[in-house]
This record gives structure tokens, C-alpha cells and sequence, in this order.
């Protein structure tokens, strides 16, 4: 009997503790939910001050207002920024966070000046499975310290190394566009995006995809692929859980795809590493190593060269991430300023006479490759590419998630908000640019930049975390530029509208860029 009495009350002690058990958790995740409320409600009473484009929602913000597809969100943004050009700032609501739209100077300066306000948006981290925790997605101590490591690789000196890739590559591209001289207008896009992607593949890793002669490789269909797989999850929210996206097929391909990319570099680094060895080996017997089959210098050999403070070397996977970032970052926004460059020329024949002129000067009949000091002549095809930027940014938009409150132009704008900095708005600003709208190079000229407002013009960012490869980027678009407008004249007869912008990883023309080319100075020859 006593048995059973004490079996009965252990079972009764054993349901009593499970009840308890799941009482105490529901409690717990009650008072996380309380917490998260009230969080939520007093960043809504903090911001309310700012001004807005439209009522938000509690919870759903300006969902119910904003445009779900790219393009049409991106135009909307751009219309608001016109439409509130009074205001200093503007408020949005994506969902339950909170976002500020940043496109005067003075409040650009005050986020892109900051050491603190480093953090990189929350959307960013859909780009980790491919870049990991680069210096585009990694920030405090790791990101200074891998900046610090990484500045001395793009000093002119060691970019000088990288230009006969760019010229080999520029001239390959131009016996590509040879069949197109006095044919109907056609879309350069992608011949320019393949070029660019031969250039940076060769001197991030020294391999040679040949990708404007094979645009079907498997790696440069990755490298696409996987571009547009993190747009599209950046604008979908219920693609962000990692759980639900893994579940459907986007989410296999996108694993597919991943491993596509991954393998490749890091073949490319073990078989650069391997080549390293054998060399030092050499050298430690004192034999002259074997000749390598690359005998150019890559972005992949300094990465495997650098140390920190400490003397410590990266490792393997620090390497590939930034190998990827360089990748990632250094093809498509290139590709961008490049191919808005001839539109805009093939638009402005005026401007275009005045760079031919320039490059008659430096090049003369000459169809030799460009030098650096050949690059550094061409002033005015530079003020081509920075008024080009002004008005076709190839990052249209990028955000930091402010890790304090600060003030901005007089508001408090309080941490965890979404500080989104516009670029596209940002270069239109009437009070720095004189008709915006209007493509003027001349506003880039010495005498006339003097006195305008150093964060008035930001297409590579600015402050503590500007775009470490603007100086690459600028070398291989003048290289690229000046190759194609030695040959060719450009016209084209799009209009600003029918190039449909999209505000995407960059800013994209959905229709394409059409142009025509004819033989330059074919009456001279």
C-alpha cells in the first residue's frame, strides 16, 4: 500500500514539474514577447518626430504603401527623396524597423565620418554563405584589422601589375563589338559585364576564365546565378528564415551553386599555394624555382603573402572570403559605370568629340596598349567617369545599422534603425549640382569641385569604410573606355526613361543599353 501511496505521488511530482516546466517557459517567452513590445513602442514614440512619406502601421510599417517589386520600389524611393528634397531626412517603416533615408550632405557625413556607425545592414548577412565575413559583411576588430592588412594591396605600384590584363582583355572585347560596326543599335551590357569578369578573375586569383569566349562556363553561370539568388531573398521576407529557405528548390540551387563557386577558389588558392611551396623550396636549396605557368602577380598571391600586427598569416578561408568579395564587388559595379559611360557618350556627342580629342593627344594613330602614364593623361575621360557616377551610381543605395542613437540634422534617430544612404538622390541635390539632371563632366574639373561639399559626391562610399578598390575600379574603367573609343564612335538614341532602372546589388538597366558604333575617324584613315 505504502508503494503504491509513494507511486501515485511521485507520478503526481513528476506532472506537477512538467506542468511547471512548460509554465515557466511560456512565461519566459511571454516576457521575451513583452520586452520586444515594448522595445518596439518606444523606438515608435522616439521616432515619431521625424518626418514621413505616409501614415505607418503598428507592425506592418509602410508595407501597405511601398511598391514589392525592385524596380518599382527603387523608383518610388527616388520619387519620395524628390518630392521631400525640403526635408533633411525621411522615415520609413520596413515591417517593424525602422529606416531613415539619407540624401543630404550634412547627414551623410555625420554616419560615413563615424568610427562606430560601421555596422553594415542586416541584409547584408545573405551574402555570408558566399563572402563569409569579408571586408564587405565583417565589422569591429576583425574588419579593422583585415582593412589594415589589405590597404597596402591596392597601391598603385602593385594595381600598375594588373594593367596588361586589362588592355589584353579591352582589346578582346573590342574584336567582339568588331561586327557590330554600321550594324542596328544592340545591348552591350553583357559584353562589357563579361570583360570585366575576365579582368577581375585574372587578377583577384591569376586564372583565365575566358569568359567573353566561353560565356557558358559553369562558374560565370554561378557567379550570376548566385547575384540574383540574394536579390531576390534581400526583397522577400519570408525567404529569410535559413530553416524555410533550405526547404524549397531556390534554396537547394542556391546550395548547388554555392558549392560551384566555393570549389572553384578554393582549387585556385591550393594550387597557388602549392606553386608558392614549391618555389620557397627551391630557393632553400638554392635552385632556380621551375617557371610558373602564372608568371603574373594576383590579388590571390599578395593575400597569401600578408600578416597581421602579430605576424599571422590569413588562413585558407580568410583568404577565399576575400577572394569572393573581390570578386563579387569588383565586376558588376564596374561592368555598370562602364556601360552607362557609353550611353551617356553616345547621348552627349559634344563630350564625346572632347574625349576623342584627349585621346588623339595622348595616343595619337598609335593602337598600342595604355600605360599608367597614358591613364593619368586622360583627365578629362576621368571627369567623364565621375559625372557618369553622379548620375548612374553603380551602388544606388547601401545602409549601415546604427549601433547608437545619434542626432541627425536635429532628431534623434535611435540605435538598431536602418540609416540608408542614397547615392542616386544624394548626387542630385540642386544646391551642389546645378541642373542635375544635365550630364556636364566640367563639374568635375579642379577649379570647379573647389568649395563643394566632400560628402556632396559618395559613389565608393566614403569615411572609414569607402570602397577599398575605387582606385583599381577607376584604372580599369578608363583602360576599358579608352580601348573601345580608340576604335569605335558611339551613338545612341535611348531615352533616360527607357533604360528602366532598377535599384538592385546595383543599379541596373532592366531594358539594357543600347548603342550603335561606327569606325572612328574612318575619314582620316
Amino acid at each position: 500500500m505504502l508503494r503504491l501511496w509513494l507511486g501515485l505521488l511521485g507520478s503526481k511530482l513528476l506532472l506537477w514539474g512538467a506542468a511547471s516546466a512548460v509554465s515557466l517557459a511560456g512565461a519566459t517567452l511571454f516576457l521575451s514577447l513583452l520586452q520586444m513590445v515594448a522595445s518596439y513602442a518606444r523606438k515608435w514614440q522616439q521616432m515619431r518626430p521625424i518626418p514621413t512619406v505616409a501614415r505607418a502601421y503598428p507592425l506592418v510599417g509602410h508595407a501597405l504603401v511601398m511598391k514589392p517589386n525592385g524596380s518599382d520600389f527603387f523608383q518610388q524611393l527616388i520619387q519620395y527623396t524628390e518630392e521631400y528634397r525640403h526635408q533633411p531626412l525621411l522615415k520609413l517603416w520596413i515591417g517593424p524597423v525602422p529606416m531613415v533615408a539619407l540624401y543630404s550632405a550634412e547627414n551623410v557625413e555625420v554616419i560615413l565620418t563615424s568610427s562606430k556607425q560601421i555596422d553594415k545592414s542586416f541584409m547584408y548577412k545573405f551574402l555570408e554563405p558566399w563572402l563569409g565575413l569579408g571586408l564587405l559583411t565583417s565589422t569591429g576588430n576583425k574588419w579593422r584589422s583585415r582593412r589594415k592588412m589589405l590597404t597596402p594591396t591596392f597601391h598603385f605600384t602593385i594595381l600598375e601589375d594588373f594593367l596588361d590584363v586589362m588592355n589584353e582583355q579591352a582589346n578582346i572585347l573590342v574584336d567582339k563589338l568588331e561586327k557590330h560596326v554600321n550594324q542596328e543599335a544592340f545591348d552591350c551590357f553583357f559584353y562589357i559585364t563579361l570583360c570585366v569578369l575576365d579582368i577581375i578573375c585574372e587578377t583577384a586569383m591569376g586564372k583565365n576564365i575566358g569568359a567573353q569566349s566561353n560565356d557558358d562556363s559553369e562558374y560565370v553561370r554561378a557567379v550570376y546565378r548566385m547575384s540574383d539568388m540574394i536579390h531576390r531573398r534581400m526583397k522577400m521576407p519570408w525567404l529569410w528564415l535559413d530553416c524555410w529557405y533550405l526547404m524549397i528548390k531556390e534554396g537547394w540551387e542556391h546550395k548547388r551553386r554555392l558549392k560551384i563557386l566555393h570549389t572553384f577558389t578554393n582549387n585556385v588558392i591550393a594550387e597557388r599555394t602549392n606553386e608558392m611551396m614549391a618555389e620557397e623550396e627551391c630557393r632553400s636549396m638554392n635552385r632556380d624555382p621551375a617557371p610558373s605557368k602564372n608568371k603574373r602577380k594576383a590579388f590571390l598571391h599578395l593575400l597569401l603573402s600578408v600578416t597581421d600586427d602579430k605576424g599571422n598569416k590569413l588562413s585558407q578561408e580568410d583568404i577565399r572570403e576575400e577572394v569572393d568579395t573581390f570578386m563579387f564587388e569588383g565586376h558588376d559595379t564596374t561592368a555598370a559605370a562602364i556601360n552607362y559611360s557609353l550611353y551617356l557618350l553616345g547621348c552627349y556627342p559634344e563630350v564625346q568629340q572632347k574625349v576623342d580629342n584627349e585621346l588623339d593627344e595622348v595616343f595619337g594613330k598609335s593602337d598600342r596598349h595604355a600605360t599608367l602614364e597614358d591613364l593619368k593623361k586622360l583627365k578629362y575621360l576621368e571627369c567623364v567617369i565621375k559625372e557618369t557616377l553622379r548620375l548612374f551610381p553603380s551602388v544606388p543605395f547601401f545602409a549601415r545599422s546604427l549601433s547608437e542613437d545619434c542626432e541627425l540634422a536635429g532628431f534623434r534617430v535611435v540605435k538598431g534603425t536602418e540609416a540608408v544612404i542614397i547615392p542616386y538622390a544624394l548626387h542630385r541635390d540642386p544646391k551642389h549640382f546645378p541642373d542635375p539632371e544635365e550630364f556636364q563632366p566640367e563639374r568635375f574639373f579642379p577649379e570647379n569641385a573647389q568649395g563643394r561639399h566632400p560628402y556632396a559626391y559618395v559613389p565608393f562610399s566614403a569615411g572609414p569604410r569607402n570602397c577599398i578598390g575605387q582606385k583599381f575600379a577607376v584604372m580599369e574603367e578608363k583602360t576599358i573606355l579608352s580601348c573601345i573609343l580608340r576604335h569605335f564612335w558611339v551613338e545612341s538614341n535611348q531615352k533616360r526613361e527607357e533604360l528602366c532602372l532598377a535599384g538592385e546589388l546595383i543599379l541596373r538597366p532592366t531594358k539594357g543599353i543600347w548603342i550603335k558604333l561606327k569606325r572612328r575617324n574612318a575619314e582620316k584613315s
